[in-house]
């Protein structure tokens, strides 16, 4: 292909994650060191048929030119990744050198908000990515090895949890373990506990969510996987088991692989998806037991005093910069195969 074609070819890809992928994240790189303008308050007399008093209230007009002549806010430099809502360096180091262990130090450090939503995060991701990839390929397997007529409606029922809006169905599992919902009911009546809720119990809402996450990221894995299952080349399989090699052996020797460049495609896109996980805290209303870095982003943003975009943005740099360390792994490891293949 001509360099000329080619360029015309990939020009409108290339653009559009200028516009839509590299402007936005240099725009909240930016937004992270600034912070909101502080309030400017006055003092007003309010008079009422029984008296006189003063209030404070914020100057509008101040307020108004402050935005107009510094739109970003006031810069602050790195304090928006070290105060207390984000890394908190300071209590951090406080924590370690006053805590009586090891264990009580984590304990007390679950206390700070990012590092509690951090902790639900990676949980969350290397919980559910390899389970929801494990029971993907074996739901995979289990389809392929069905006769054709039954095939159809078994990949659709496989890939129903993908057709359902996440929140949706994060709202309606949420629903069925209210306590007046049959799941939440079912809970109190075999733990003999009548105050068991999501609401309550941090252990039982993790339950949930890493189930939940399970169920929803593994249609995913079942529909790549069950398309690499059709490129397996049948004469190695048959000759594997003329030889004597058994199902297990087939799939683990044959079968896995030929799948491992879609295994290793999978685990990258569940990984960056996982690690931003956001809808099943907000169906499920869990923030009080379990929040995650990309809900930090969204409570930010929907302040009741104020929206605090620094903030905000900080908590999307970071986010960002946790993907990449979770993805570099991987990448190094395809590069290096590529490159040994290559040689």
């Amino acid at each position: 292909m001509p360099h000329r074609t080619f360029m015309a070819f990939i020009f409108p890809s290339i653009l559009a994650m200028v516009l839509f992928i590299t402007l936005p994240i240099f725009s909240v790189i930016v937004q992270s060191v600034f912070v909101e303008h502080e309030a400017v308050l006055i003092a007003v007399e309010n008079c009422t048929p029984f008296g006189c008093s003063d209030q404070t209230t914020v100057d509008t007009e101040a307020m108004a030119e402050l935005r107009a002549e510094k739109p970003l806010g006031q810069f602050a430099g790195l304090s928006n990744y070290l105060n207390r809502n984000h890394l908190a360096i300071g209590e951090v180091g406080e924590i370690f050198r006053t805590a009586p262990g090891f264990v009580a130090a984590l304990g007390q450090l679950m206390n700070l908000p990012f590092y509690r939503a951090l902790a639900f995060t990676l949980t969350y991701t290397f919980i559910v990515t390899p389970f929801a990839m494990a029971l993907g390929f074996a739901i995979a397997l289990a389809v392929n090895t069905l006769p054709r007529m039954a095939r159809g409606p078994a990949i659709f029922a496989s890939i129903l949890p993908m057709i359902i809006t996440p929140l949706v169905g994060s709202l309606i599992l949420a629903w069925m373990f209210h306590p007046a919902g049959i799941l939440g009911a079912g809970l109190q009546t075999l733990t003999g506990d009548p105050g068991l809720s999501l609401k309550t119990s941090a252990v039982l809402s993790w339950i949930v969510l890493l189930v939940y996450g399970i169920w929803t990221n593994a249609p995913f894995s079942f529909v790549v996987f069950y398309a690499g299952l059709q490129t397996v080349p049948q004469d190695t399989v048959e000759s594997a088991r003329i030889d004597g090699a058994n199902r297990w052996e087939v799939t683990r020797f044959v079968i896995m692989p030929h799948l491992g460049p879609l295994a290793t495609f999978v685990a990258l896109v569940q990984l960056m998806d996982n690690f931003r996980v956001f809808e099943p805290v907000v169906g499920f209303s869990s923030e009080a037991t379990a929040t995650s870095l990309s809900w930090l982003v969204y409570n930010d943003l929907v302040s009741q005093d104020a929206q605090q975009f620094g903030s905000a943005s900080a908590t999307s740099v970071i986010t960002i910069i946790g993907v990449i360390v979770l993805l570099l792994p991987v990448l190094v490891r395809t590069w290096r195969e590529f490159n040994s293949k290559a040689v």
